[in-house]
């Protein structure tokens, strides 16, 4: 717990752990918490997913004839990061290849991971940085888990989801991990009906989202707004019998089930020259 960083402003009260670049705690004004903590169904709280989200076909990644084993999601969730600033509202960390990352994913590069207190939002900002010489292929994203319910008492089914815009493009699933093929979505209009039936067949995965933001709501309860720029998809997820929803923008997805080339044709990948970065951003703000 004393290697918890703490920033807060009066609206908002955050804590994040250099372990994974990890925010493990969010609470509002009166001392209430927003996000789910890291109980046994699953024992994380919003881990940070790079340099891949989702799964490789056989966990490998293929590059100029040599095979690596790469697991879901990568491996900055499970990496300690190093602070490179730290105040009353705000902190940065990073991560940097090494001989561990490059035996199993071998591209130099440096991932930062910011937070910053903003009025009533968190704002937290990912930024994938090519220090080798050859192109950078890289997904990233985030996976933060909220409470739900929002509030005790609140049933789950009484939760939505309320997108920016109308929703009408079909969603994807996941086959052993990878993703499969397109089916209807669930959404109607802009609105999703919460239940955690909806995830038997694990995430629901918008590949095509119109709206940059969504909110979590329930009838007598704060609202979440999560808004996103830099990022091309959205995963929903809970795992049954959790109480919690996560609401993830991403760049980039699990390998399609046909899928084994190489790494760097992997559909949805950020391709990043050498000396660029790009920068995912993701606003958490109660409402």
């Amino acid at each position: 717990m004393q290697d918890r960083h703490i920033i807060q402003n009066g609206y908002l009260t955050a804590a994040i752990k250099p372990d994974g670049a990890e925010l493990c705690s969010l609470r509002d004004a009166a001392g209430e918490e927003m996000l789910w903590q890291a109980l046994p169904v699953w024992p994380r709280h919003a881990p940070v997913l790079f340099p891949i989200v989702g799964r490789l076909k056989d966990d490998t990644l293929r590059h100029n004839g040599r095979t690596y084993r790469l697991g879901q999601h990568g491996f900055a969730r499970d990496h300690r990061f190093a602070w490179l600033n730290r105040t009353a509202t705000s902190c940065r960390l990073v991560l940097h290849d090494d001989g561990t990352t490059r035996a199993v994913y071998p591209f130099a590069f440096r991932f930062e991971v910011a937070f910053a207190l903003e009025d009533d939002a968190l704002v937290n900002t990912f930024t994938v940085i090519n220090s080798g010489r050859e192109t950078l292929p890289a997904s990233v994203g985030a996976h933060p888990a909220f409470r739900w319910p929002l509030r005790e008492g609140i049933e789950q089914a009484d939760h939505t989801l309320e997108f920016e815009h109308p929703e009408p493009a079909p969603i994807r699933r996941l086959e052993g991990g990878l993703l499969a093929g397109s089916q209807p979505t669930p959404i109607q209009g802009s609105t999703l009906a919460l239940d955690p039936a909806l995830f038997a067949a694990d995430a629901i995965i918008m590949d095509q989202p119109a709206s940059s933001s969504v909110r979590f709501t329930a009838p007598g309860a704060e609202a979440i707004e999560v808004s996103w720029e830099g990022a091309a998809e959205l995963g929903i997820w809970m795992r049954p019998g959790g109480e919690f929803l996560c609401i993830e923008p991403w760049h980039g997805t699990a390998s399609p089930v046909d899928f084994d080339g190489e790494f760097r044709d992997k559909p949805g990948l950020l391709l990043i020259p050498p000396g660029e970065r790009r920068v995912l951003t993701m606003r958490i703000r109660l409402c």
